[in-house]
């Protein structure tokens, strides 16, 4: 049994840090998006989520493409400092905004730098990262992430407390305050993150239309990776924008204010526990963790359907950290186990691709049932990930089975 890496490389401590800052950022402005997209700019329900889906699914686009470019150009760096500077530069643009339309286009920006930095940046850590300790490396940089995410509603809380002034006036000050975490996480990639000493290809074969259509040949891909992006893929169609989840504590009462306590406190119990997560599915195996946090989602989604108080619904966010905790990293840490080494990128590009492009029909199918009834896209979230949860055991078993 591997015993847990005594120290991390830079380069894992150094891309926490950035994601620490870039979540701050991120956070701080997305608990609050749409309280402002519904509030100040008068958007519809169903708009919000067109927002989102469209903004992710420009983003999971080019996450196999950057994945493929890092690996032809044998460099990860370049292309995740630009991912990272994109989204920094989105935050503060956003006070600008007057019209929703403007805030599609800022969050499809936002995205696009999230696509570009996703898939050369997890090649990083797993290059940077002997394979016995990979879930660990992953889980240390999922906490990182996520105490950003819990740090960024402070934050947001703190200064929407200290500053008078309209509910428009403060949502836009915010966005200029978050763009300055989003600058720091910046440099803290181009000055902070080791360069790399691994040489590009020496002959690299030219761009052309067939190299690129390669790219996204879903037969080049493993089988038993292909398996697993089909069921990740059922449980993304029902895994809509959280935003949703704050739509509906809103609905059961809960202020601005109180919805950034909420969003910190479920991103705490990621936090405390992520490292854990991630040696133990070092131990233990990936696949028990993920089907556990599959059902743990079903479990939430099913309450979140029927709560009907507060108290309730302060559970529920807790116990969706313990979703999080228990698949974000380890389902990072298990791609990179069955992604090939000499296509890691494009092949670790190649989940999140996949995983993303669900997310616009997943969110228009949220804001269209939201419409109806705010219960309805729970429901909808807790039968796919149902299912989900029964097709990944079943497919632990046959890999199980695969194995000598």
């Amino acid at each position: 049994m591997p015993e847990p890496p005594r120290k991390f490389s830079r380069t894992v401590i150094a891309l926490g840090l950035v994601s620490l800052f870039t979540d701050i950022a991120s956070e701080m402005v997305y608990t609050q998006m749409p309280i402002f997209l519904k509030e100040v700019l008068h958007a519809p329900v169903l708009v919000i989520g067109l927002i989102e889906g469209i903004a992710e699914s420009a983003s999971s686009l080019l996450k196999v493409v950057s994945g493929w470019f890092s690996d032809r150009l044998g460099r990860r760096k370049p292309l995740a400092a630009v991912g990272y500077a994109f989204g920094a530069l989105s935050k503060p643009l956003m006070a600008l905004a007057g019209g929703w339309q403007t805030v599609l286009g800022l969050r499809v920006l936002d995205r696009i730098g999230k696509g570009l930095r996703t898939a050369p940046r997890d090649a990083l850590i797993t290059e940077s990262t002997p394979k016995e300790h990979r879930g660990a490396a992953f889980g240390l940089h999922r906490t990182m992430d996520t105490t950003g995410a819990v740090l960024g509603p402070l934050l947001g809380l703190g200064f929407l407390s200290l500053f008078s002034g309209s509910t428009e006036t403060k949502l836009r000050g915010l966005f200029v305050f978050a763009g300055v975490f989003g600058l720091v996480a910046t440099l803290t990639i181009l000055l902070a993150v080791p360069k790399e000493t691994t040489p590009p290809p020496s002959n690299p074969k030219p761009l052309s239309k067939e190299s690129f259509s390669l790219l996204l040949q879903w037969r080049t891909l493993p089988s038993t990776y292909r398996q697993f992006l089909w069921i990740a893929l059922l449980f993304n169609i029902g895994n809509s924008s959280d935003a949703f989840l704050i739509l509906r504590a809103q609905s059961l009462g809960f202020a601005p204010t109180e919805l950034l306590w909420l969003y910190a406190a479920f991103n705490v119990v990621e936090a405390v526990f992520g490292i854990v997560a991630g040696r133990l599915s070092d131990r233990a195996g990936r696949l028990p963790l993920i089907i556990t946090g599959y059902f743990v989602f079903a479990c939430v989604y099913g309450g979140m359907a029927i709560a009907g108080n507060r108290a309730t619904v302060v559970g529920l966010f807790l116990l969706y950290g313990v979703y999080y905790t228990l698949t974000q990293g380890v389902q990072k840490a298990f791609v990179a186990d069955l992604a090939s080494p000499n296509q890691r990128g494009t092949q670790i590009g190649a989940y999140h691709t996949v995983v993303g492009l669900v997310l616009l029909p997943a969110s228009l199918i949220a804001g269209q049932l939201f419409s109806l009834n705010p219960s309805y896209p729970f429901y909808f979230g807790g039968v796919t990930a149902l299912l989900s949860t029964l097709l990944l055991w079943r497919y632990s078993r046959v890999v199980a089975a695969q194995q000598p």
